[in-house]
């Protein structure tokens, strides 16, 4: 991390200390019943995150802020664990659910992952190349949104919108009721499950640490009491284990969501059965 960055979020926290004293040892824990807050201010590290850029096919840069964006995910690639993500498992799951992969995701991208990504590159008249390149995801993300009917109406409202589906293990980012891009995750375990409704992002720490836990919290957002969308250092796999309460993410995918809405107002939406 660059010191202006780190500066930023020392002084930030310094200011804050006596409004959000004891958020830290909340941060994955389940904190009391808490109601929406249209009105809190924004607590925001001024710091953007460095932006990520892949290269497409060894030309294009793959601007991570555009819609619809993920990580080139190539041949030989390998989820090795939380530090080293590179997005194979959620390749597998999403050629899953469109037909194209019939194996268990194992997050490896061997042979038969291959041939699913050329077959769907196949089947959308797209450039066959066996990689997962920019538009190969953009293409497999917008046909493998879960449940699009089950969007609550508020994440289409004006402004930022961070939706998180229960039931579905997925978050959508919703801008002026357009949908630009959704991501796995996974929420609270079933006795500290993820409370339910729309809360405004009021605190942010680009390295939280939690209190309690003394896990990293990396690119945390908090939004209800000491829940927070934030980058995991345990998951991998969003169908396997849960959180304490907060939503987790792959850390790409949170360092992504914050370089999108770290400077904005962010509602967040929880919905959905437990699962």
């Amino acid at each position: 991390m660059s010191d202006p960055v780190q500066v930023t979020r020392v002084r930030l926290a310094a200011r804050a200390a006596v409004v959000l004293a004891g958020v830290g040892a909340l941060a994955l824990t389940v904190a009391g019943p808490a109601t929406s807050s249209p009105g809190l201010p924004v607590a925001t590290s001024t710091g953007a995150a460095t932006a990520q850029r892949f290269v497409d096919g060894g030309a294009h840069p793959v601007n991570l802020k555009a819609p619809w964006s993920r990580e080139v995910t190539r041949y030989g690639a390998h989820d090795l664990s939380p530090y080293k993500i590179a997005h194979v498992r959620e390749l597998q799951y999403r050629l899953k659910w469109v037909g194209l992969f019939k194996g268990t995701p194992t997050g490896y991208y061997g042979p038969v992952t291959r041939a699913a990504v050329r077959a769907f590159q196949t089947r959308w008249h797209m450039i066959v190349t066996g990689n997962a390149n920019a538009s190969t995801w953009k293409r497999l993300l917008q046909r493998t949104v879960r449940n699009p009917q089950g969007v609550p109406v508020v994440c289409k409202r004006a402004g930022w919108h961070a939706c998180y589906d229960r039931k579905f293990h997925q978050v959508t980012l919703w801008y002026n009721g357009s949908i630009r891009n959704a991501w796995l995750v996974r929420g609270g375990a079933y006795t500290m499950q993820t409370r339910l409704g729309t809360h405004l992002v009021y605190y942010r720490d680009i390295d939280h640490i939690s209190g309690q836990f003394g896990s990293p919290m990396p690119y945390s957002q908090f939004f209800d009491g000491g829940e927070a969308l934030h980058g995991s250092r345990l998951m991998m796999d969003p169908f396997v284990d849960h959180s304490h309460g907060c939503i987790n993410m792959y850390v790409e995918d949170a360092r992504q969501l914050w370089n999108l809405t770290y400077n904005k107002r962010l509602w967040v939406t929880v919905y959905g059965a437990w699962s």
